[in-house]
């Protein structure tokens, strides 16, 4: 009971303005009984409220409701429902003992609960890393009716939670790809150039369809326009390559450009599966690390979950020989490889171009890596100094390098996309819609 009995400071207050009449007593002694008239009444106050919180052993009840796991980048919603059994409203300060990763010492929530009834609050976490989370105990303050006496309540409620590479994006991007809408969240139509060679039906003809598809002879026993239907090409294997070297370490908005990619690849393979297209992952650094086969059978999305949730990294230097080595012998069909990487300058791109071009050779390659939007911020500032002119003109060179690597990659047959890793998401599925479209697979 000891260790559960708080004062509020509203009681310091009160003995504080009774310090402040006992000294003035020593001047006016007719004081001295208001000052100890004060304090017996306090004293009686907080005795009520403390026999008030400590009349019912299971006053309180709290339970903390969340999800199994957590969307990295996405915020995620925990909700608290808390029972007050008193028969009078209680005013409740509330804290919830976090994972550790979120650094937050000043968790604090209060709410008001009435007499013989239940309350619900809730508050969203927005994870920056992978891995097991570790939810505790939950604290619950309740402030007795004369708001003197404080009752602690602890509940025990441990909870591991894993956080995921974000479902919430793949899910998102899923429903559109199903309903072919896209390009509602920043994905561009792309005008169709000539047909797939994958028939799928002969329908009647709308206003709006290819009058090259027409199908004569249908037309002529249905005495209506008939066309023919065309759809992509199906069951091509996209493979996305993770680098989880050193040069993904660079971090943004809290996450890593390691973690931005993983995400990216999980909507990429979703939504490559949706288009009943083969997909497989490959994560490396100095070794590769795993290697999942490409293919379209229905746990192959849990697959490819579970596997970039386990991704660890060192952040040591990436063997791109060793990757090439490794898909020229694993991968033997021609398939698109979405290489998500970052080069920060030339020579780190013509160091690793030997190994690039050997894999374009054999598969058609796209490589992804990240504009440095440091260097943009810094850009977009006026330089009024010497120092800060010098700055300037450093990051201007840094950016105009990242665009001569777009060009060395072109030239030598090798498809890029310089983003944020904000955009990275949009961008590579993009991509992904063109080269299907333009039938580059």
């Amino acid at each position: 009971m000891i260790k559960s009995f708080y004062l509020h400071k509203l009681v310091y207050y009160i003995a504080g303005l009774a310090a402040v009449v006992f000294v003035t007593s020593y001047f006016f002694p007719q004081l001295y009984r208001i000052g100890l008239l004060i304090l017996l009444l306090m004293a009686l106050a907080m005795l009520v409220d403390g026999v008030l919180l400590y009349s019912k052993k299971n006053a309180l009840e709290a339970e903390r409701i969340l999800s199994e796991r957590f969307s990295i980048g996405d915020p995620n919603k925990i909700f608290i429902r808390l029972r007050n059994n008193y028969p009078f409203p209680i005013r409740a300060s509330i804290i919830d003992e976090i994972p550790v990763q979120f650094q937050d010492r000043n968790w604090l929530k209060k709410t008001q609960v009435s007499g013989q009834s239940e309350n619900e609050l809730h508050y969203t976490l927005t994870p920056l890393s992978r891995g097991e989370y570790y939810f505790h105990d939950i604290n619950v303050y309740a402030h007795g009716p004369l708001q003197l006496v404080r009752r602690r309540f602890i509940f025990p409620a441990q909870q591991v939670v894993k956080v995921y590479p974000s479902y919430v994006q793949m899910r998102k991007y899923q429903l559109l790809a199903v309903s072919n809408r896209l390009q509602e969240v920043g994905v561009k139509r792309i005008r169709k150039i000539g047909h797939s060679m994958e028939f799928e039906q002969i329908k009647e003809y709308v206003r709006g369809d290819d009058y090259r598809t027409i199908n004569w002879k249908a037309t002529a026993r249905k005495d209506s326009l008939m066309v023919n239907n065309y759809t992509d090409e199906r069951s091509q294997q996209i493979y996305c390559l993770v680098n989880k070297g050193r040069v993904m370490k660079m971090p943004f908005h809290g996450m890593t450009l390691l973690d931005y990619s993983i995400n990216a690849a999980l909507v990429l393979a979703n939504v490559a599966l949706v288009r009943q297209d083969k997909a497989g992952i490959v994560t490396f650094e100095k070794n590769i690390d795993m290697f999942l086969q490409a293919d379209k059978k229905p746990t192959q999305m849990n697959l490819v979950l579970e596997t970039l949730y386990r991704q660890k990294t060192d952040f040591l230097e990436a063997d791109f020989e060793k990757l090439f080595s490794v898909i020229r012998n694993r991968v033997t069909n021609r398939s698109l490889l979405v290489l998500f990487t970052n080069f920060e300058s030339l020579e780190s791109l013509q160091r690793e171009m030997p190994a690039l071009k050997r894999m374009a050779r054999y598969h058609l390659l796209l490589v992804v890596f990240f504009e440095n939007t440091e260097l943009k911020q810094v850009l977009d500032k006026k330089a009024a100094t010497i120092e800060e002119i010098y700055i300037k003109t450093i990051a201007e060179k840094f950016m105009y390098e990242k665009r001569l690597m777009v060009k060395e990659l072109h030239k030598n047959g090798i498809l890029s996309i310089l983003t944020s890793p904000e955009n990275l998401t949009v961008n590579t599925v993009n991509k992904y819609l063109e080269l299907k479209t333009r039938m580059s697979i």
